[in-house]
This record gives C-alpha cells, structure tokens and sequence, in this order.
C-alpha cells in the first residue's frame, strides 16, 4: 500500500467518524433549543426535563466530537500538504473561520449554559442555547464552504503556483455550497428527529414512567422527521443539476448510465486532454443506499407521524419497534453521500486544479500507516465511548441529576392517557 492509498483511507475514516458526532449533535441541538425555548415561554416543569435530558446527551457527543474534529484538521499539514501548499491562502480561510466558530465561540457557550442552570436569569440561560445552536450551524457553513471550493474552485487567482483569494463573494456564492448546505442540514433534522423518536420508542416499548416526557418527545420527532427526510430528498435532486454542469462524469458513474457515462467522456477529453479522470463506478452503490434509504425514511415516518393520531403509534406497538431499529439509517445516508461527494470528486483533490497526486505529502507510507493506525484506534475508541454513555443515559432516563440541579420527581402516569 503506498502512501496516497493510505492518506486518502485515513482521511475517509478520520472524517467518516466526526461526520456521525457532527450529523447527531446538529440535530440534537434544535431539540434541545426548543424544548428550552418551551420552557421560558411557559414555564411547564416537563419542559425542562425534555431539555434537560436530551441536553445532557448532546453535551455526550458534543465533547467527543470535538476531539474528533482535532485528528481530523491534523491531517491536513500532516498527509496533505500540497493542498494546503497550493490553495491554502483559499481553502485555509474558511476553515481558519469554522475553527474559531467551533472550538472557541460556541465551546465556550455551551459550558456557559451547562454551568448556567438556575444560576443565570432564565431568559440569558436560553440565549446561549440559542448561541450554540446559531454557532453550530456557522461552523458547518464554514465547512461546506471550503468543501464547495474543492467540488468548484472560484474567487481565486493563481500566482507562482498558488492560488489567491481574490473574491470573497464568489467564495460565499459558489454553485456547488446552496444545495449541499440545505442538504446536510435537513440530513441533521431527519437524524435528530428519528434519533429522538427512537429513543422516545424504546422507553415506550418498556412501558416508561415517564409518559408525558417521552410523549412530548415522540410527537416531536415525528414532526421533524418527515420534514428533514422529504427536504433531503429535493436538495438531493437538486444537487444533481449544478454536478452534472460541474463534475459530469460524477454523475454518470451515480447513474451509470453507458450513454451518460459516453458523453461524460468526451467532456473531459476536451476539459483535461487524454488520461483517466473517471472517478470510481462503486460509488453508485453509496448512492443508491443512500437515496433508497432517503425514500425509506420519508415515507415510514410520515405513516408514523399520521398514526400519532388516536394513538395509533403507540396503540399498535409494531411502529415502535421500527423507529428504534431505524434509529442507525441516517448515520448510515450521511455517510454514504459523503462518499459520493468525495470519492466522486476523484482523481481531483481540487476539482480541475489539483490531483489527490499531487496533493498528498511526501511521507513514508510506514509512517502514514502508523498515524492511520493510531487515529483510527483512538477514534474507534470515542465512538465506543460515545455509544455507551449516550446508553447509559438514555436507560437512566431524566431522573437522573443533570448539569448540578436535581429535577423534581416525575408525575404519575395517567392510565386513560395511554401516550
């Protein structure tokens, strides 16, 4: 195994694992910004335990993911350092803002909320949930827009070899950052929705004391769920419009289609020359688990959500079931259209500027090898202990004492309520 090999094998581990922390916690965070929001407004103590609960299992993967995020950016001056050579003064400024977004702006709003509960008055103490949500979703705009350049480099000039920013405009209006951002973050909702009714599922197949919390929580994510999964699937569509104008052979490998696959061809004989720019034809099999399941999760959550009436969600007990096992599915989208994205982009490291050959550092590929071990050991590790803390928690339910306060003690359930 040479060096690119393994390179490009770290990175898609490496970032495959803090897309799955990334995926959760911005779903997550929407929940937990309103049910907080629900809180302040109305002051109903159920309110606060939904929070409080589910906060506690964001704060879980929001830590770990942090770490995550830390190997990943390593990489870039370690097994990458002809693009940072070579488009750094470009690439390096939105990653450079998401960096400042993410382990500074929003890191330090969240500990403020942790530490805040009945300390700060409470409508300061929901203005950092907001904080952190708005800071959340700042960090992924940075990062979508450093990965829109790498799909269509614009805004930039070259000199001596190296790119230069030269519209920032451009940078913010590039065709390849819309789409994909709305894409990613409706995929957040639909992971978050399906994550909360999931988990409201489970304790409801225990038959759990805590009804009204898990009621509450179940109606939620039944209503987020369907809207994240039917978004997904039109600015999935609409993606392939502005790729099959910028990468088209990455959409005829999507496809493939032998006619598609023709002309693609022969665009980029007459883009590049002669040579084999095609990018690998297994990433229609990601692309049709990823959109399959996109139609999967669209159309069982929405019978879900329509069975909330009468209770027939509940009432039935064999969509419980499903929601707990489909809890994984979006994690499992997420990551396959990220390898469409990326492996599509192949051989490119910039699209039509600069090949992953060239990108990639002039290391030993034992030393490589070494550093693919280790970071994958250790973010192998995060996920386990990510898992089981969030099961630990999840089992414990909200009466558990969160973030220093001790909630006060669940109401009975009412038998006619049922759910």
């Amino acid at each position: 195994m040479d060096t690119l090999f393994l390179s490009r094998l770290q990175f898609a581990t490496t970032t495959s694992i803090h897309f799955l922390f990334v995926t959760l916690s911005l779903g997550l965070v929407v929940f937990v910004v309103s049910m907080q929001t629900a809180y302040t407004i109305t002051g109903k103590p159920v309110y606060a335990r939904m929070t409080k609960f589910w906060g506690k299992i964001y704060v879980v993967n929001y830590a770990l993911g942090i770490v995550t995020g830390l190997v990943m950016e390593f990489q870039f001056g370690l097994n990458w350092s002809g693009l940072s050579k070579v488009v750094g003064n470009v690439f390096g400024v939105p990653i450079a803002l998401e960096t400042l977004v993410a382990f500074f702006a929003e890191a330090t709003f969240l500990g403020m909320w942790i530490f805040g509960w009945n300390r700060l008055p409470k409508w300061v103490h929901l203005a950092l949930i907001w904080l952190v949500a708005v800071t959340a979703y700042v960090s992924a705009f940075w990062i979508l827009v450093a990965n829109a350049f790498l799909q269509h480099p614009v805004g930039y000039e070259m000199r001596d070899g190296q790119a230069y920013l030269t519209d920032f405009g451009a940078l913010m209006s590039n065709t390849s950052l819309t789409d994909s951002l709305l894409h990613v973050v409706f995929a957040a909702l639909l992971a978050g929705g399906l994550f909360v009714a999931g988990i409201s599922a489970w304790h409801f197949i225990r038959r759990t004391q805590e009804v009204e919390v898990f009621r509450r929580s179940l109606r939620w994510g039944l209503v987020a769920a369907p809207v994240g999964a039917f978004a997904i699937i039109h600015y999935g569509f609409l993606q392939e419009v502005v790729i099959e104008r910028n990468q088209p052979m990455k959409l005829a490998q999507m496809y493939q289609e032998p006619a598609r696959i023709e002309a693609a061809g022969k665009l980029l004989l007459q883009q590049f020359g002669p040579g084999d720019f095609a990018p690998p034809s297994w990433i229609s099999v990601p692309y049709q688990i990823m959109m399959n399941s996109a139609f999967v999760m669209a159309l069982t959550t929405l019978v879900c959500l329509v069975l909330l009436l009468r209770n027939w969600v509940v009432r039935l007990r064999v969509p419980l079931y499903v929601l707990v096992a489909m809890i994984p599915l979006p994690f499992v989208s997420v990551i396959s259209g990220w390898l469409v994205r990326e492996v599509g982009r192949q051989p490119w490291t910039v699209y039509g500027m600069l090949t992953t050959e060239q990108a990639v550092s002039d290391v030993d590929s034992t030393a490589v090898l070494l550093s693919f071990v280790g970071f994958t050991a250790v973010l192998g590790t995060l996920v386990i202990i990510d898992y089981w803390l969030i099961a630990r928690y999840v089992r414990r339910g909200p009466d558990d004492s969160l973030f220093g306060t001790v909630l006060e003690p669940a109401p009975s359930p009412v038998p006619s309520a049922g759910f």
